[in-house]
């Protein structure tokens, strides 16, 4: 059917029909053609009549569905707190609590700076190297402030031990190049992370003078710790973070700080094996521990004490902490105090609040439809990795047992997480905060030396996403992402496979994208592809990346296409096998036409939707700098150019934008 004939198809039938596919025509904008600009036909009316909210650095499809899911929790969170029946120790009265204890604006006011301020005169008792490293280690284990950090992880090259992991974080501005960068842009963003700073400082009870000089003592401390960190493209390669080592190692890089009273306090043997992610960022460190001088050390302890705790200290507090990040992403305003404390209840108590939420919103019928989904899936992306010509047998047959072996977690854990040790007092927010905090330390660091737990999730069950773990090899999609317009189980099937279909392809894409085309079956780091399958593999991701790399975003600026090539490729993919698992659920029948557009049509309309969103200035520049996820305009644009589907569904030609060159069309399997 051509486009001119659909769009004349009467309104009255769409509007008819609206409920059985999902689609709201005054989304178009029917002004632009499909093959110039799909994302603007697809959003612009959307877009025209949704303006960015002032409290917010995007505004979108994903955005609308977080402010539905966060109305949710709201109500659930108030009933709680209200309910002064709740059995003690329940998980509604801790919800309850914290909830209540965050929105008791009044007393958290009239606090100041009294909750932090053990922490501050621990920090002004420093008086040698050796106070400097005493608190280090009492500031590890409650997370209050630390420039490197332990933890649990799967080890890289055998995923079913749990060993620890010594990890960088000594800087605050949002990658090491925001300290190292010499354009325009970043030279205000570090004059104004100077001023941030000592505001803050003063807020701590520092004199002006004295705070204006440790501000820049800071950046300096934080500069030369930047200067050694690796580019967040050198750290996709998960060769360059895995330096296993042993206790002895790991002391080596740092003489002169004791790492015994850490692995001590929180109960890790000197026996375990470790890995290192950077290990000149520890040598810097040491450096550092010698060469800074301690009124530097304290005034960064000092600085980072206080800006942790910000979000969760009185008005003063809270406002200068917004105001560094209005700079930095363009927000006008703050958002209201309810929406702070829904988010700082779920991720605090993200598994008992997630319990309340799943039982209220989550239908079974989601996650039966969701499991369809995926296993249609999995064997649509089976036949084409069996017809992927240019793989070798054995490089096809491992791709394959990796499939087979996947594993889809869906909507929420079938073991929800113990907070029994987490004490929750509505009159101690930031304490209550803390509590929960150390526990879920606690909990993390457990994991060492213990069996690998697949209940754990990397996400709440409210949260509007999704992801694929390399080392576990599975996908998650907790059950707030399971909604319209991204899931609806009354939906006709063509809107599905085009919106959660495609975000289904994406990740179980992952397994094969940059990173994780790296990762055996078993979640292994393992090199599982023949030389030669490899290198044409490379060739097909090249072509992503200088797509990206092409791409112009605006003012000049461009994605790092090897920053974004693995989310990149995950929408390709994903695309692709959507598409193809969706004709299957055909089983060769035509799909009708619905609100006058081709079941085809309505597939990409609803990929096209999911990237319904537009940001203000400075969240595009942060989010190129800092973000592996392409912007959701380009994620559209970008792909779409790449489909001859989408481009048969459109009767877009050679010479379209968005039609690339078929040598130049990218393409994975």
């Amino acid at each position: 059917m051509k486009i001119a004939a659909i769009l004349s198809a009467s309104l009255c039938l769409a509007a008819a029909l609206l409920a059985q596919s999902g689609y709201d025509r005054s989304n178009l904008d029917t002004s632009c053609k499909p093959c110039d600009d799909f994302w603007r036909y697809a959003n612009g009316g959307w877009l025209d009549r949704n303006s960015i909210p002032a409290r917010y650095p995007s505004w979108g499809t994903m955005q609308v569905m977080r402010d539905g899911n966060r109305e949710r929790l709201r109500a659930i969170l108030e009933a709680a707190s209200a309910n002064k029946a709740a059995k003690p120790g329940s998980n509604e009265k801790r919800i309850g609590d914290l909830y209540a204890g965050c929105m008791d604006t009044a007393r958290i006011d009239s606090l100041g700076a009294a909750p932090i301020q053990p922490l501050l005169d621990r920090v002004a008792a420093i008086a040698s190297v050796r106070d400097l490293a005493a608190v280090l280690v009492e500031f590890h284990r409650s997370g209050a402030a630390s420039p490197v950090g332990l933890m649990s992880m799967q080890d890289l090259k055998n995923s079913k031990e749990v060993i620890a992991a010594v990890m960088a974080g000594g800087i605050s501005l949002p990658d090491r190049d925001y300290y190292l960068k010499d354009d325009a842009r970043s030279k205000l963003l570090r004059d104004e992370f100077v001023k941030h700073v000592a505001r803050m400082l003063v807020l701590a009870g520092g004199k002006p003078d004295a705070a204006a000089a440790g501000a820049r003592a800071i950046l300096d401390l934080e500069t030369a710790q930047a200067r050694v960190m690796m580019t967040n493209v050198q750290r996709r390669d998960p060769y360059a973070r895995y330096h296993r080592m042993d206790f002895a190692a790991l002391s080596a890089l740092t003489p002169d700080f004791d790492w015994k009273p850490v692995f001590r306090n929180v109960n890790v043997p000197e026996s375990t094996a470790i890995n290192v992610a950077e290990p000149d960022v520890l040598k810097q460190f040491n450096s550092q521990l010698k060469a800074a001088p301690l009124d530097t050390w304290r005034v960064w302890l000092r600085w980072r004490v206080a800006s942790a705790a910000a979000p969760r200290l009185s008005k003063p507090f809270f406002d200068e902490n917004f105001s560094f990040t209005a700079i930095m992403t363009g927000v006008k305003e703050q958002e209201p105090r309810w929406q702070t404390c829904a988010d700082a209840v779920d991720r605090s108590l993200g598994d008992a609040l997630g319990q309340a939420f799943v039982e209220k919103h989550y239908p079974p019928e989601a996650g039966k439809r969701m499991n369809e989904l995926v296993e249609n899936l999995r064997v649509t992306l089976r036949e084409e990795l069996a017809g992927a010509a240019w793989l070798e047998e054995s490089t096809r047959a491992n791709a394959v047992k990796k499939l087979n072996a996947f594993i889809p977690k869906i909507g929420y854990p079938r073991r929800w997480r113990d907070y029994s040790a987490v004490k929750i007092d509505s009159k101690s927010y930031l304490e209550s905060v803390r509590s929960a905090s150390l526990a879920a330390r606690a909990h993390q660091i457990a994991k060492i030396g213990k069996p690998v737990d697949r209940n754990d999730w990397g996400m709440t069950p409210p949260t509007v996403n999704a992801y694929y773990s390399p080392l576990l090899n599975e996908i998650a999609f907790p059950a707030g992402i399971l909604q319209p317009p991204m899931f609806d189980v009354r939906a006709d099937d063509a809107m599905n496979y085009g919106a959660i279909g495609a975000v289904i392809g994406h990740e179980m894409g992952h397994g094969f994208d940059d990173q994780g085309s790296k990762f055996d079956a078993e979640g292994n780091l393992k090199d599982w592809w023949t030389g030669g399958d490899r290198k044409k593999f490379e060739a097909r991701a090249a072509c992503v990346i200088d797509e990206f790399n092409a791409l112009d975003v605006g003012d000049g600026l461009r994605h790092n296409g090897k920053l974004v090539v693995g989310e990149a490729l995950g929408d390709l993919g994903g695309l692709t096998l959507a598409f193809k698992a969706w004709q299957r659920s055909l089983g060769g029948k035509p799909a009708p036409v619905i609100d006058g557009f081709t079941g085809e049509q309505r597939f990409f309309l609803a990929f096209a939707r999911v990237w319904g969103a537009q940001y203000r200035a400075e969240a595009v520049r942060l989010q190129l700098n800092t973000n592996p996820h392409p912007l959701p305009r380009f994620r559209a644009i970008g792909t779409l150019q790449n489909v001859p589907a989408f481009h048969k569904a459109f009767d877009c030609k050679a010479g379209d934008a968005m039609v690339r060159p078929p040598d130049k069309q990218c393409k994975l399997w």
